[in-house]
């Protein structure tokens, strides 16, 4: 062999062809991670899957904590919905994986890095832009290096006897703790409902008849309890998701533009994403002044395109970072959700931090707002519109 490449392996169609590939092709021995973002796949059939396939060493990484406090967490500080859609899930593991494959590669004395990415998609670039951030080695992506489709892929995994299950063979899926990806097969026609059976986590039938409730507590942006229950951070993403999941919400379906240009038919199961970055929205706008939300909706739109664009490395990220952190040190307090076969609001908020006054608001008698404040500050604010229309009435 003529050197040593580490493979980011989730044991899917796309990199079990690429061990093949950089055995064969490239005449490389193949180590292969797996990195535990939550996918709940079977770590062990995954590392026999590998071995069978010929690897020289594989690694099982659980990283599930760090991608909730390092990923997750600071999503929902941004708000993050990349196109006011998606919540991020698979942009957010990318380089999470990728940093791991880099250590990896380090301690191995590896002579290459490889990923099963396509030329169309995002990943590409995610994985990249981290490799090169950690390390000069060259990258080698089968996938899109030799232009291949995913029936050519089918082939050649029969051919090689490479093992490939029900599911991959009809759609093309990404799991992680934030979210779940579905994508190809019929639902690339754009006008097509996705069928009830691509659904996992988000049910469609035999929803429940009544109302469910769910009280999301924040401290300092981040969630900290559901339901009066403080938990650690997987257990309370895992919660959101099955409780919100089992009311019917979550399920985006959406046309996504790509980094690479194309737009894409993209359907994605995020109950939990969901429910956590609506209350945490909301609980924003009772703390923060109107001044603040305006300049971090931008901060936000700017830091979901950076993470979904790969660019997670970048400086910029790092800035907006800071930001959004000093932004977040009143962001504390409780919202109510109320979910209903599909439908999700918030119906209640409360926050030590709340600028909102019963005795500003009320329109009853106990008002303190002195309303005779109120003609001049209106003659002042629409001074300029008012003299602009007039002059435009005189021509």
């Amino acid at each position: 062999m003529n050197g040593k490449a580490i493979l980011a392996f989730s044991g899917g169609l796309d990199t079990s062809v690429v061990i093949k590939y950089l055995q064969e092709r490239h005449r490389l021995d193949v180590v292969t991670v797996t990195v535990d973002v939550g996918q709940g796949d079977n770590l062990k059939k995954i590392a026999a899957k590998a071995k069978s396939l010929g690897v020289v060493r594989h690694y099982n990484i659980d990283a599930r904590n760090e991608f909730v406090n390092n990923f997750i967490f600071p999503s929902i500080k941004a708000n993050a919905l990349y196109q006011k859609k998606y919540c991020l899930a698979t942009a957010l593991a990318r380089p999470l994986i990728a940093q791991k494959v880099v250590e990896i590669a380090k301690k191995e004395n590896a002579t290459a890095l490889a990923h099963g990415c396509t030329g169309k998609g995002n990943d590409q670039v995610r994985f990249d832009v981290t490799y090169h951030s950690g390390s000069n080695l060259p990258i080698i992506a089968p996938i899109r290096d030799l232009n291949l489709t995913r029936d050519v892929e089918l082939k050649f995994a029969q051919k090689h006897g490479i093992p490939i299950d029900v599911t991959a063979k009809r759609f093309s899926i990404d799991q992680n703790l934030w979210g779940r990806a579905i994508e190809g097969g019929e639902l690339e026609d754009a006008f097509e409902e996705p069928p009830d059976d691509a659904f996992i986590w988000v049910k469609t039938k035999n929803l429940p008849d009544r109302p469910q409730y769910m009280e999301i507590k924040f401290e300092m942006g981040v969630p900290v309890a559901i339901d009066g229950k403080t938990m650690k951070p997987i257990e309370l993403v895992n919660y959101a998701n099955k409780k919100a999941g089992a009311c019917g919400i979550g399920i985006v379906d959406h046309i996504e533009d790509r980094v690479v240009g194309i737009k894409s038919r993209e359907v994605y199961e995020t109950p939990g994403a969901a429910c956590l970055i609506e209350a945490h929205t909301d609980l924003e706008k009772i703390v923060l002044t109107k001044h603040e939300l305006r300049f971090k909706t931008m901060v936000d739109m700017e830091w979901a395109w950076l993470a979904y664009s790969g660019l997670w490395q970048d400086p910029l990220k790092s800035d907006l970072d800071m930001f959004i952190n000093t932004s977040q040190k009143r962001v504390s307090g409780t919202v109510k959700l109320k979910m209903f076969k599909g439908s999700l609001r918030v119906v209640g908020r409360k926050s030590k931090y709340s600028l909102y006054s019963h005795d500003l608001a009320t329109y009853g008698s106990g008002s303190v707002f002195d309303q005779t404040l109120g003609k001049g500050f209106v003659e002042l604010w629409g001074l300029q519109s008012t003299e602009a229309n007039k002059l435009l009435k005189k021509r």
